[in-house]
Order: C-alpha cells, then structure tokens, then sequence
C-alpha cells in the first residue's frame, strides 16, 4: 500500500492510508448526531479527520497513539483541509511503517551527543562531571537517548527528540550561566540532561509513541531518580545533600504542583531548570503548529486558527517569511 503523506494532500483528494491518531474527541452536532473528530499525524505533519457515520461502531476500537487504516476524501472547511472519514480500523502490523509515520528530528542525534559531552567534559564539580559522564557513556542509555522522543504528542513528539530538546536546554544554560554569575552551571546542566531522561523508560517507539508500563505506573521523574541513586550509590564519596539537591531538580521541573511536579523549585538553579524547560517546549510546540498551519492553509491566509494551548491565533505572515530562511 502506497503512503499517502499529510504534506501532499489536496482538495479533493481520495485518500486510503496509514495514520496516527494524535488526539480523539467525540462529540455531537446540533441536532444530536454523534461524530468523531481526530488529528491524524504522519511524518510529514497532521491534519484534522472528521467521522459522521458509523461512529459507534469504530469509536472504542482505537486510542490515541495507535496506528489506524482510514479512507475518505479531502475538503476545504475554514479554509483549511480536512480529511471526512467514511472508514478506519486500526492498522495491520504489515501496513505499519514507522519512518512513515513519526518524524526523524533534524540533523544526527549523534552531534547532540557529542555536543552533551563536550559540556558536561568542562564542567567544574567532579561529582556532577562523573554522574553525567557514567550516564551519558552507558550503551543502554545512549541506545535509547538518541532515538526517544520527548513527549508523546506536545512538544518534540518524534524519534530524537528528546536529545534535541536536552541538547536545546543545555546549550541556553551555557549562556544563562555567563549572564547570571551566581548560578552554578554544573547544576544548570545536569538539569538540562536530566530533567526529561527516565522518558527513555517511559515512552516506547515500537508501536507509534506508547506509554511503557513503567511510564504509567512510576513516570520519568521518578525513572530519573532512581538513575541518580544507583549510578550515585556506586560512586564513592558523592555527597548526600548534592544527591538531595539533583534529586530535587528532576522532581520540581514542571515548576508547578498542579503541572505535575511533587515539590515546587526551591534552589534558583531549579526554578531556572523549569523556566527553560517549559520555554524550549512551548517553542517546539509553537513552531510544529506553525508549520503544520502553514501546510494546510492556503497561500493567501493571513492567520493561523486558534490555538487552544496558548489561547491566541497567530500572524501566519511572518513566520512563512521567516521559515523560508531555514
């Protein structure tokens, strides 16, 4: 079966092929009738997927992050393309091809690896040096790091992304620490390595972007935590407040106990750490949704639709001038 990819879709274009579910509601129009709305996802983008018929029958037999079949046609609603679904089934394992359907970042992970090293080679606490060193020097872990995503659908969602978005972190908190004297870089970068590292544990690639069990049941931060005990506990003489300390950053990075973090930053380093965190993701999150507007819009449109998350539409103008200079 030949791939047919988000990015070549036209009006008016049948359309039998291979997806990922990204997002799933169901709801009903005015007069009762219940349909399905997804964000169908390949590598190539995503783009809104209409169901009106049969919905009781296909909505329980998908979750968000499955691969499904689906059939239809495209149209114009709003002015942006929509695919109407006359059919969908989760996906064969023989249709699933997952180069197709979840994007490579850009560039090689390995040049982010090297780039880590270097950083983490420079810095100035042996404790903190030898952590990052035995962490990043592990085959399992490297193995995983450089083909993890970040998330499973917000920011950095595709194979790499997660080296993309530490690498991302790091490279900042290299010039925070200029700026601001009396941070301590050590700890700025090893909250950019760590902060995000048990989600190498935590997602799996396998079958589109999967929570592990793991995930689900433990989750990154303590996945990172546990890290940091057993790789620190086999070191001698590593200092139980500096232990405390790293421990303390992974688990208040979201910054806010209601985002899900257990202890909210108390060290300047870790209110930095979730700053810079929550800003290299809502930048990923911004440029994707850019992009993708810019793909299924046509020329002359002006502005973005709304975006929920940041509760604003966007000038589209600019950001097309802008992302022809990349």
């Amino acid at each position: 079966m030949n791939k047919k990819f988000v990015k070549d879709l036209r009006e008016k274009d049948h359309v039998q092929s291979v997806f990922l579910v990204q997002d799933k509601n169901a709801g009903a129009d005015r007069n009762g009738k219940k349909f399905l709305s997804l964000t169908l996802s390949d590598s190539t983008g995503h783009i809104n997927g209409r169901m009106f018929e049969k919905v009781d029958h296909v909505a329980d037999s998908f979750e968000v992050g499955d691969a499904i079949w689906i059939k239809g046609f495209v149209q114009l609603f709003q002015n942006r393309k929509q695919v109407i679904l006359h059919d969908l089934r989760k996906a064969n394992d023989d249709e699933v091809n997952m180069t197709e359907l979840v994007a490579e970042l850009g560039g090689d992970p390995r040049h982010h690896m090297e780039r880590l090293l270097n950083m983490v080679e420079g810095l100035d606490n042996p404790h903190v040096r030898e952590l990052l060193l035995k962490t990043l020097n592990d085959p399992k872990v490297a193995g995983l790091l450089v083909k993890a995503p970040a998330a499973k659908t917000i920011h950095h969602a595709y194979r790499g992304g997660l080296i993309e978005h530490i690498c991302s972190i790091a490279e900042l908190m290299q010039a925070i620490s200029l700026h601001y004297s009396f941070l301590d870089r050590n700890l700025l970068i090893f909250g950019a390595i760590y902060h995000d590292l048990g989600k190498i544990f935590e997602l799996d690639l396998s079958d589109g972007i999967h929570y592990t069990q793991s995930g689900r049941l433990i989750g990154h931060m303590v996945l990172a935590c546990d890290m940091i005990e057993k790789l620190t506990g086999e070191m001698e003489g590593f200092p139980q407040d500096l232990r405390d300390v790293l421990r303390h950053i992974v688990l208040s990075h979201h910054g806010k106990l209601e985002y899900g973090s257990p202890k909210l930053p108390m060290l300047p380093e870790a209110v930095v750490v979730a700053m810079i965190d929550d800003l290299d993701s809502k930048m990923s999150t911004l440029y994707q949704f850019l992009k993708n507007e810019v793909q299924n819009v046509p020329a002359d449109e002006k502005w973005s639709h709304y975006h929920t998350g940041f509760e604003r539409y966007f000038f589209l103008d600019f950001f097309r001038k802008q992302a022809g200079k990349i």
